[in-house]
């Protein structure tokens, strides 16, 4: 009795100290967690991005009650993909979708108080200010002091915190001057030679050498020059206005930029916005409308064709080499798969050079042969026709692989009994082999559909989606697809860069795909009841 209840009390001690243990570790792990998630929410609110600071700090409290509630034990293994899908997946369609109901884009990066902060940096020189060439020096400490000559050549000594003022030598510890009118020294500063300026340029241009209610503090405006500035424009909270001070101008707040009431707008814009204008807008623009039911007719043909094409070809491939007693099998079967084990950005480049009109070998081939070679990047269906070529060069070998396994699935012994029954090849092939391929292969051409629908590198790095459509009033090409005609639209317009116009139609984008995606687990399910039913 007494031999029993001493190993039980060890194994009571030994559990309390395992969960002394498991406590230590995680108030360890939490204590890292924290670090990490502090220093990178300091960092998110040095760059003003509050909103992915407060995900941060969200996901770092659930982290801290997941870890240290046993509760939610199970969760703690899923934490740091939980996290991580969060961050990179969640928060992204987030963010793209808030952006989409903004104008954010060249002009409108800013939020309205840092257009404001800019706007009130610039400087201007009031009629009566001072303007001067300066001679810079340094104190042991850093700090700055100028000597400043007028067109007349009155010299001035700016200090920080005191402005300038008017001295003579052996005043204020000014020293002797040279044959320019310079001080040779000056009491606790050391004069910068002209090879130096350059090392201190960026310091001297942040100088504002006045007391604190000076309204004109001497500033540099170049190597040679100093001017007492004072800010062009103000602010008014009260009525939201900026006003010029030299001209008398004011502008109100509209659609993101500070406009005068004759239109003329103070740059840079601020963020603001815009509701559904550029879902409207991109549904509802004429030079849209033109290029782009045609585009996104292509779009389907493409994504169609690509999976079908690869589909066919890796199946055939993979039929013929089903035979195991084919000689040479393995060596033929890599050989085929070296396209799928070079990166495609570089395939696509090489496919570009071979059919380069002047220098391409397929062409140089062709026109010897034939006296004549397809202009791959000028007419409008031979650019299809390559840009087809390139994606089943790509894409035969992923298709050649799943039927080659889904093949090896397949019971042998259905084939006898249709061979007793008398069904030929192609019968055996269309009634067993196809159907019971499609079970395993079937999602698996709605996923490739949906890939080709948005494979932007094939489209844009073979011809950049030319030939231009003729007419068009924005960059559209005959072999554009949706997601390279958003990116000329977005990026490459001339326009600048229109963030949230492409967010929207990213958006767009993404309830198509969705769509598809939908449509993929439908069919998923009908091809698995007609599996179970042959």
């Amino acid at each position: 009795m007494g031999a029993a209840k001493s190993v039980f009390d060890r194994g009571a001690q030994d559990e309390g100290t395992s969960s002394v243990v498991g406590l230590l570790v995680r108030l360890v792990l939490l204590a890292l967690i924290d670090v990490f998630a502090v220093w990178f929410i300091i960092n998110l609110v040095s760059f003003n991005n509050y909103v992915l600071a407060a995900v941060v700090g969200l996901l770092t409290i659930i982290s801290n009650i997941v870890i240290f509630r046993n509760e939610f034990f199970p969760i703690r293994w899923m934490l740091v993909g939980l996290i991580l899908m969060a961050l990179f997946a969640v928060y992204p369609i987030l963010f793209t979708v808030n952006v989409s109901f903004t104008n954010f884009g060249f002009g409108h990066l800013l939020t309205k108080e840092q257009a404001i902060e800019q706007l009130e940096n610039i400087k201007y020189l009031p009629e009566g200010a001072g303007a001067y060439s300066w001679t810079a020096y340094v104190s042991e400490d850093g700090e700055f002091a100028l000597w400043l000559q007028d067109e007349n050549g009155r010299g001035l000594l700016a200090l920080p915190g005191v402005g300038a003022i008017e001295v003579s030598s052996g005043e204020e510890g000014v020293g002797e001057f040279d044959d320019a009118g310079i001080p040779l020294t000056v009491e606790g500063y050391e004069r910068l030679k002209r090879t130096d300026l350059l090392r201190y340029i960026g310091q001297l241009g942040d100088l504002r050498l006045g007391d604190e209610d000076d309204p004109r503090p001497v500033q540099v405006t170049g190597l040679d020059a100093a001017a007492e500035l004072e800010p062009r424009y103000i602010y008014d909270e009260e009525s939201d206005t900026i006003t010029d001070q030299v001209t008398g101008t004011i502008y109100n707040p509209v659609d993101g930029f500070f406009t005068a009431d004759d239109g003329e707008q103070l740059t840079p814009g601020y963020r603001i916005y815009v509701g559904l204008d550029n879902y409207t807008d991109f549904f509802k623009s004429p030079a849209l409308r033109g290029p782009l039911v045609r585009i996104i007719i292509w779009n389907f043909v493409f994504a169609f064709l690509s999976v079908t094409t690869t589909f066919f070809l890796g199946l055939g491939i993979a039929l013929i080499f089903n035979d195991k007693s084919l000689p040479g099998r393995k060596v033929i079967l890599t050989l085929l798969l070296i396209p799928y084990t070079i990166p495609s950005l570089i395939t696509i480049l090489v496919w570009r050079g071979l059919l380069n009109p002047e220098l391409g070998l397929i062409n140089r081939i062709l026109t010897d042969l034939f006296g004549w070679a397809p202009a791959w990047f000028t007419d409008p269906w031979w650019a299809k026709v390559g840009i087809l070529l390139i994606n089943l060069w790509l894409g035969y070998p992923y298709f050649m692989l799943i039927c080659s396994g889904a093949l090896q699935a397949i019971p042998t012994d259905i084939y006898g009994a249709a061979e007793v029954d008398g069904a030929n090849m192609w019968q055996r092939f269309w009634r067993i082999t196809f159907p019971l391929l499609l079970v395993a292969v079937g999602p698996l051409l709605v996923a490739s559909f949906i890939f080709n629908f948005n494979n932007f590198n094939v489209i844009y790095l073979f011809n950049l989606g030319g030939p231009a459509i003729p007419g068009a009033a924005t960059q559209a090409g005959h072999t554009d697809i949706l997601i390279s005609y958003v990116y000329k639209l977005a990026f490459a317009g001339g326009r600048g860069a229109q963030y949230g116009f492409a967010a929207a139609i990213t958006m767009i984008i993404f309830i198509v795909v969705a769509i598809l995606t939908l449509l993929q687990f439908r069919y998923t399910q009908m091809w698995e009841e007609v599996g179970e039913n042959v």
